[in-house]
């Protein structure tokens, strides 16, 4: 029998949560096999005719793209209500890397919703999408990290968004979406970004960018950007970039927008990370986290276990959080600093204030350079309501500063010096 459980709030958690069960391919409706309409292994790109092929699916009242043993090259792709894709063992799905081959939208990215890149893989507004199997998901992202890096050779301040190049997966506005056993890597972009979605899990899957020999810049495993009820389990992360990144919108009213929002009751448990920019990251375009589980980690190298990037032009608010059961090593183990990359008050004379409470760090051991980065700047954002406990830590930057915290609580806490 499953022992009730509880967010740190003390709503319970619900049963979806501990459902954990795959799709099988014969599960997914009719099935549209690509190399039975002539869409082959040939190092052509066949955007339209997959396209075409998922048109024909869905008018014929769904079923399920199958992506056989073989690599095949596409552009954007739409998917579309009781549209499925399997990809199977020895099956890639690899995008174009040319960026005429992703049209030009309206689409949500960084915080704004504006004229971008689509995903290589769309989804919007479905109720029940699955995208499963044991193939892989390609992005062929070489060309466009080259472009990036002798761009911000050229030009320091250039942004993320100036490179042109498209996300690997971008689901929207969509609910009851599983992602499972696929292999997700090389992404010119964020490798997966879920907008406005309820019910959505990742299960099994192994989510890949480098950091060497060449960069692959912002390349976020999972970006969470206004979504409700997310699981993440048995997922292997290593990219060049966060790991699991909490959105939700940015700018001096940010939290005013209807197309902002929060991100409540995620779930994030029994996953190994590799090299990643952080394990899990509160922003930097996030008003409002709440309900954030984080447990059965094990953590392989990387700059942040837990980081609060705090922005001084967005009201923040990051608010009962749990992170246990994590062992492992990275630079840091908690970090919570100001964070100014290409910020704008706009024309607000103050500092919207922010806030990070309810924290609870426990039962984990781990091994880090600092094991307290926090910065105190009481007129951009508040602490309050930490607890930490069990922790065997061995840093060589030891130092704990119980009075950044408005109501530190410390159980059990050992920080040996290395």
């Amino acid at each position: 029998m499953q022992v009730k459980e509880f967010f740190p709030d003390g709503t319970a958690i619900d049963n979806w949560f501990y459902d954990y069960s795959i799709p099988q391919l014969e599960d997914l409706g009719k099935q549209y096999k690509l190399t039975d309409y002539g869409i082959l292994d040939d190092g052509c790109v066949h955007t339209d005719k997959i396209q075409a092929l998922i048109d024909e699916a869905y008018k014929n009242g769904g079923g399920v793209i199958v992506v056989p043993k073989g690599v095949y090259y596409t552009g954007s792709i739409f998917f579309k209500q009781g549209v499925n894709l399997y990809i199977e063992e020895g099956g890639v799905l690899k995008g174009s890397d040319d960026i005429s081959d992703y049209p030009v939208i309206e689409t949500r990215i960084e915080g704004e919703t504006c004229k971008y890149f689509p995903g290589l893989i769309n989804a919007d507004n479905i109720d029940g999408f699955t995208m499963c199997g044991k193939g892989t998901i390609d992005g062929n992202g070489l060309r466009a990290w080259k472009a990036f890096w002798q761009r911000r050779a050229w030009n320091r301040a250039c942004t993320n968004k100036d490179e042109q190049r498209p996300r690997l997966l971008y689901i929207s506005n969509c609910k009851n979406v599983v992602i499972a056993d696929l292999k997700l890597q090389n992404s010119h972009f964020w490798t997966t970004h879920i907008y406005k979605c309820q019910f959505v899990k990742y299960i099994n899957c192994d989510i890949f960018s480098p950091a060497y020999p060449i960069k692959a810049p912002s390349t976020d495993a999972i970006d969470i950007d206004v979504c409700s009820d997310v699981l993440i389990k048995g997922c292997r992360i290593e990219v060049n970039d966060d790991g699991v990144a909490l959105k939700g919108g940015k700018g001096p009213w940010a939290d005013t927008d209807p197309k902002n929002g929060i991100n409540e009751r995620i779930i994030i448990e029994d996953c190994k990370y590799g090299f990643c920019h952080g394990c899990l990251t509160f922003g930097s375009e996030s008003v409002h986290d709440k309900n954030i589980i984080m447990r059965r980690i094990e953590v392989d190298g990387g700059f942040n276990n837990l980081n609060f990037k705090m922005r001084p032009d967005t009201p923040q608010v990051y608010e009962y959080i749990l992170i246990e059961d994590v062992h492992g090593h990275a630079d840091h183990f908690f970090s919570a600093n100001p964070w100014r990359q290409f910020y704008d008050l706009k024309d607000r004379k103050d500092i919207p204030l922010s806030y990070g409470r309810k924290l609870t760090m426990r039962n984990c051991e781990f091994e880090c350079d600092v094991f307290f980065d926090v910065k105190e700047d009481k007129t951009q954002y508040l602490l309050s309501d930490f607890k930490f406990e069990n922790l065997k830590i061995k840093a060589k930057e030891s130092r704990l500063d119980e009075k950044i915290v408005d109501g530190f609580v410390i159980n059990n806490v050992n920080v040996t010096q290395i």
